[in-house]
């Protein structure tokens, strides 16, 4: 995963955290704001109906106005002209509270004027099974606005706005795992990028240091090969050729890793001119084909209108992965292979398909073919080397020139790449014979 995607990640995923902990955060404080509204109107309602019944009860008028005042967030104060009874005023407020369901513990007192005190009635437990609550009273402040009053208080009344909140409680603290989790996702992403990192440091520095160890194997075996003594002996002169080639075939390996972490990095340059397919792929169709015709196999090429077949790219990369793609249509038969190399233009699009009869792939892998690394399993068997890398690199190399790569195939039947190289260029003029080709 590049530095980039990681850096787009965890910035998205801290906007994502932090506009779900604010919407969260938004819901809960607008349902706290929603049910406290709603407690002190049915507050403020319940105590205005025992006010009225005290007043009509006693054949007396309420105030005009200010009959219910709430002085703190569960302390009210109801305004009376009259003197009450304590023992009315408790059974009215149980039953006003009730059947408004603010089934809540309160407190009450009344304020005797005579000794100009509040005058405690007493605490109401909704509670069946609590009892009576043991507390000490006396803490409910007077009020010197009003001549017959009386005070009710509800200690509980947080509490009790919490048991309604208890399923977005709930779901706040799922969403709050939720966020520790991701967190910890982003951490451990963090720790295998920077192990990632460090891996790959290892294997671009190791296959550097491989180079120069090749370059000397290589010039030794060829000034080994060359010697007389060397060719006059034919177990020296093919133990020599096994060692250059074998030294050819691990240097195109250390080669490949080398490209493939150009790639990654973003290093590689592509050297981009007009080309000319049939210019590129005819030297390797030549040499595919005395390889083939050993194994007692055929190539059938058929290149349709190569005067229309240019195209910008990188001679280089796209001379790889045309090797590399025939190289594999050859290695995975197991018959005598029969490959089959199509290039045409449709429209302005050039395409090319390169067919073999090998083993093919089955349908459960073909997702993961192009992947860094993975090869098909095979059990036990290897019969072909490799370290998964051919078709990575040429999955990034068409990526690189934003070309499309597919891929069909069946078990048994063989497979079939498709490659769509881009919009065909026009043939470049032609230049008269007496006449230097202007570059």
């Amino acid at each position: 995963m590049q530095n980039t995607v990681v850096r787009w990640v965890v910035i998205l995923g801290a906007v994502a955290i932090v506009g779900i902990i604010s919407i969260q955060s938004y819901w809960v404080m607008t349902t706290w704001n929603l049910n406290e509204v709603e407690f002190n109107n049915k507050a403020n309602l319940a105590l205005y109906r025992v006010a009225k019944y005290l007043a009509k009860s006693n054949d007396a008028e309420l105030p005009s106005r200010d009959v219910v005042k709430q002085r703190t967030s569960n302390y009210w104060i109801v305004n009376m002209a009259v003197e009450i009874d304590d023992r009315l005023l408790e059974y009215l407020l149980q039953s006003e509270l009730e059947k408004l369901a603010l089934n809540v513990d309160f407190e009450y007192a009344v304020f005797d004027c005579h000794t100009n005190e509040m005058v405690y009635g007493g605490y109401c437990n909704f509670s069946p099974e609590g009892g009576k609550k043991v507390q000490e009273l006396g803490n409910l402040p007077k009020d010197q606005e009003f001549t017959y009053y009386f005070g009710v208080k509800f200690p509980g009344r947080r509490g009790f706005l919490l048991d309604k909140m208890q399923l977005i409680v709930f779901l706040s603290a799922i969403l709050l795992m939720t966020v520790l989790f991701f967190a910890y996702a982003m951490w451990v992403i963090l720790r295998q990028k920077r192990l990632s990192d460090m891996q790959k440091d290892f294997i671009n520095n190791m296959t550097h240091e491989f180079k120069t160890p090749l370059s000397t194997i290589k010039i030794a075996a060829g000034v080994f090969l060359n010697d007389e003594r060397v060719q006059q002996d034919g177990r020296l002169q093919r133990y020599a050729n096994i060692i250059l080639e074998q030294n050819q075939r691990l240097n195109n390996q250390v080669e490949k890793v080398l490209q493939i972490a150009q790639i990654e990095k973003g290093h590689l340059e592509l050297k981009r001119e007009k080309v000319a397919l049939a210019e590129v792929i005819s030297p390797l169709l030549e040499s595919t084909r005395i390889l083939i015709e050993e194994l007692g196999g055929e190539l059938h090429a058929q290149i349709e209108d190569p005067d229309k077949l240019y195209l910008s790219a990188d001679r280089l990369h796209l001379t790889n992965i045309l090797y590399g793609l025939l190289d594999n249509a050859i290695k995975y038969c197991q018959e005598p292979p029969i490959i089959h190399v199509h290039a045409y233009h449709d429209g302005d699009q050039i395409h090319l398909s390169i067919q073999d009869n090998g083993i093919g792939i089955d349908p459960a892998h073909q997702a993961r073919i192009f992947d860094k690394f993975y090869r098909v399993p095979t059990g036990n068997i290897h019969n072909v080397k490799g370290f998964g890398l051919g078709l990575y690199y040429v999955k990034r190399i068409c990526e690189t020139h934003g070309w499309a790569i597919a891929l069909d195939s069946e078990p048994g039947k063989g497979t079939t790449i498709h490659l769509k190289l881009g919009k065909a260029l026009r043939a470049p003029a032609p230049q008269p014979a007496d006449q230097e080709p202007v570059s």
